[in-house]
């Protein structure tokens, strides 16, 4: 719908990572440049953290899509909670060893796998701030796989913010020593939420309509905190909304409701605590604060039964169309 009354070609805020919509920020570009000096080095440990949400996967996108499939063998992992000797199965069958037998079978195995080939080998390993401590163990173990004096496999650990409390274990500190790079990826700053959405807007066709009201991008950058997961999520809302509503403007009134909405649908109302004591005592500015909220709730009210009524003329039009 959005697509249609805006003229768009395509979504600019899917949830799902888009290296063609890639946004440099400070950040990213900073993270990026760790990686390549990371894989410069031909050994060890890079590790990327941040937020759920942050950008780690697109940037990972990226770095796949600028390295030559000729010289590189990657494996990817997406890790939940594995044992260390899952892991060693997991890491094996993503490089094309036997994965099954005891845990010796399965080490020479990826031994083999990583002497026979010509090519680098890369292993990514997503959230992996679920790995035990002997799992992380497994995989410093894998890194003193070596022909000669030449590393056969270098890792990228991605992992949120828990990574970095998990390798500042003392019982990792072998692991540690290995790490050559090191970024954490913290939000976007305000100045580049207005231009990684305008960025994402333009790069679908965008030519300014629908236009950002005065304050609008200001109000998702406080809601969103800066994170693109979180930018897009509301954008992509905003803009439905928007389209609905046939709006040539987002305004800042729009987001901040929308931005409502959204807390509201994904965390419910709290229940009220319990008082106390019997004594009932009032507090002006919680008084006010439920005022707002009312106030809030109303224009949400409002909103959503002019969607509705929206949405019921579109389902009329299209059957009176119909043969």
């Amino acid at each position: 719908m959005l697509l249609d009354y805006y003229k768009l070609q395509d979504h600019p805020f899917l949830m799902t990572p888009d290296p063609r919509l890639f946004f440099a920020s400070s950040a990213h570009s900073k993270a990026h440049a760790h990686l390549l000096y990371g894989l410069a080095q031909r050994e060890g440990f890079v590790v990327v953290t941040g937020e759920v949400g942050a950008g780690k996967t697109t940037l990972i996108e990226r770095l796949c899509g600028e390295l030559d499939p000729t010289g590189f063998a990657i494996a990817r992992i997406a890790t939940t909670q594995v044992s260390g000797n899952d892991l060693l199965r997991l890491v094996a069958d993503s490089f094309g060893a036997p994965a099954e037998g005891e845990k010796a079978t399965v080490l020479r195995g990826i031994i083999a796998a990583l002497r026979n080939a010509e090519r680098r080998h890369l292993l990514i390993v997503d959230e992996a701030q679920a790995l035990s401590p002997t799992a992380l163990e497994e995989l410093r173990m894998l890194s003193n796989i070596t022909d000669g004096s030449r590393a056969l496999l270098q890792t990228i650990l991605l992992g949120q913010p828990q990574l970095r409390q998990l390798m500042a274990s003392p019982d990792l500190d072998q692991l540690r020593q290995r790490v050559l790079a090191s970024y954490h990826l913290s939000g976007l700053a305000r100045d580049e939420t207005h231009a990684y959405v305008e960025h994402r807007m333009r790069g679908v066709g965008w030519t300014g309509l629908p236009a950002w009201g005065e304050g609008a991008l200001d109000l998702v950058h406080d809601a969103s905190g800066g994170i693109p997961r979180r930018i897009n999520r509301l954008c992509s809302r905003v803009l439905l909304a928007g389209a609905l509503e046939e709006a040539e403007v987002l305004t800042a009134e729009l987001v901040q409701t929308t931005a409502e909405e959204l807390e509201a649908d994904l965390l419910g109302d709290a229940p009220a605590p319990e008082p106390a004591s019997a004594v009932p005592s009032y507090d002006i500015d919680a008084f006010d604060a439920l005022a707002r909220r009312v106030e809030a709730l109303e224009r949400q009210i409002a909103r959503r039964e002019r969607v509705f009524n929206k949405l019921l003329d579109l389902v009329a039009g299209l059957e009176e169309r119909q043969p």
